[in-house]
């Protein structure tokens, strides 16, 4: 198992000014890329990816799980908890499908979503420091998790890239109005 946490800061994540409240940020939009890589392994099985963020403080966010969620009697969400990092700061606490953060496995390529503040699973976001976690787990495989820190909330365009070296390739946060 390798855990790689590498760091490329591009443009800028400013702070707004102190005291204002989570509001003024309310239509920006937070798009996140990911890179599965394609492997050449004898059995390859596509990894069961979490993106969720944090803050010092405050609970995590899960955004979103792609996992077998469509299998038989559910048997898909067992293998979540190889998903380990997030799984202990904050998906054993939750109902699986969970709307709006469920979704099935992904191809090898570049994975793109977006989301919206004040809607869906990134909700209001109080004005602060965060992390961005991207990992992803694969039966047969390793487990990589790739950290991007970032300030809340962003200007436009400010953008925050790293890479991970095994399960994960390139990953990329931007903001856009």
């Amino acid at each position: 198992m390798q855990i790689r946490h590498s760091l490329a800061l591009t443009g800028t994540a400013a702070l707004g000014a102190a005291g204002v409240i989570a509001a003024p940020a309310g239509a920006q939009t937070m798009n996140v890329s990911v890179t599965i890589p394609r492997l050449s392994v004898a059995e390859y099985h596509r990894p069961y990816v979490a993106i969720w963020i944090e803050k010092e403080g405050a609970a995590p966010r899960s955004l979103s799980v792609w996992y077998d969620y469509d299998m038989k009697n559910g048997e898909g969400t067992k293998w979540l908890r190889d998903v380990r990092q997030w799984w202990r700061a904050s998906g054993r606490a939750m109902q699986f499908p969970a709307d709006g953060v469920t979704g099935a496995t992904r191809a090898p390529g570049e994975q793109k979503i977006a989301f919206t503040a004040g809607k869906g699973p990134l909700g209001q976001l109080a004005p602060g420091n965060y992390t961005l976690l991207v990992e992803a787990a694969r039966e047969v495989g390793g487990r990589e998790v790739v950290r991007l820190p970032f300030a809340w909330p962003p200007k436009p365009g400010a953008t925050v890239k790293a890479a991970g070296s095994t399960e994960l390739g390139a990953v990329a946060l931007s903001f856009a109005k």
